[in-house]
């Protein structure tokens, strides 16, 4: 197992913003003793999903729970940048392709109860690595370890893979920046996850300007700025390409997202990790 420092912003320590999160944190837990994998997501990048899936996450530590945070937007990760102090050498990138296992890639951070797994290196196919056999087998295996699974997936209005790994998922909960998103784009986002059979816990409205001041329509520009020159080498320049997946792939690509029942087990995902009751 790894161990890592996270380093959090003065604003993130605030009292006011932290007991914001204690209330999400309640209200996740009053959706159900079931509810324990959850997923977060956002229609567009620059919305806050990370932040709000790490202060989620760290409320469930505080509160006692042992709580692992997953960063499942292997793309364009901004998990690593923004909160990592320290050298982390593994990722989830290693462990779904069969080379790591989980005890190895999991970080035990400074605060207490609090683990996360970093994306790790950006991978030619994100999608079939999330809803591959390997991802399922690591959610079965962390649900036995933690009390909480919270994972920061990909902007859903961007790509796919939101979907793909919420339809795993007990619940998933969208952000959504104030006077940012139109309706009908978050209207959209949401009827995506219905279709990928995926239970919406709720939204959380980030970023609100008490002042009433704001405006729709940017966030087009800004996530082709932002993710266009990631996203489009796989999906192509339409936003509807996105909702199909690559078309072919290297061979040694495909040996690792089939791997067999054996190879399954031979990984022995917990190997070392163990609950602390």
């Amino acid at each position: 197992m790894q161990t890592a420092k996270l380093h959090f912003s003065q604003a993130e320590n605030n009292y006011q913003i932290k007991e914001a999160y204690k209330t999400l944190r309640s209200n996740v837990e009053f959706s159900g003793q079931n509810v324990r994998v959850i997923s977060v997501t956002s229609c567009t990048p620059g919305e806050g999903k990370t932040t709000v899936a790490m202060a989620l996450a760290r409320a469930f530590a505080e509160a006692g729970k042992k709580t692992v945070l997953v960063d499942a937007d292997m793309r364009k990760s901004v998990l690593v940048g923004r909160y990592r102090t320290g050298s982390v050498r593994l990722g989830l990138t290693h462990c779904l392709v069969g080379r790591e296992r989980l005890s190895s890639v999991i970080c035990e951070t400074d605060t207490p109860n609090l683990y996360v797994i970093f994306a790790g290196p950006v991978p030619p196919n994100p999608s079939e690595l999330l809803g591959g056999k390997i991802f399922g087998k690591v959610l079965e295996n962390m649900k036995q370890v933690f009390d909480y699974v919270i994972i920061d997936t990909p902007p859903l209005g961007s790509v796919i893979d939101a979907a793909v790994v919420a339809k795993q998922c007990d619940g998933t909960v969208m952000v959504i920046e104030s006077n940012t998103i139109s309706y009908r784009f978050a209207q959209r986002v949401k009827d995506q996850l219905d279709k990928a059979g995926a239970k919406m816990l709720g939204v959380v409205l980030n970023k609100v300007d008490l002042n009433g001041k704001g405006y729709y329509g940017h966030y087009g520009s800004y996530y082709g700025r932002y993710y266009g020159k990631y996203y489009g080498k796989y999906y192509g320049k339409d936003n509807d390409d996105a909702l199909s997946a690559p078309k072919t792939r290297p061979k040694a690509q495909e040996a690792d997202l089939a791997p067999d029942e054996d190879d399954l087990d031979e990984l022995n995902y917990l190997a070392g990790v163990t609950r602390k009751d």
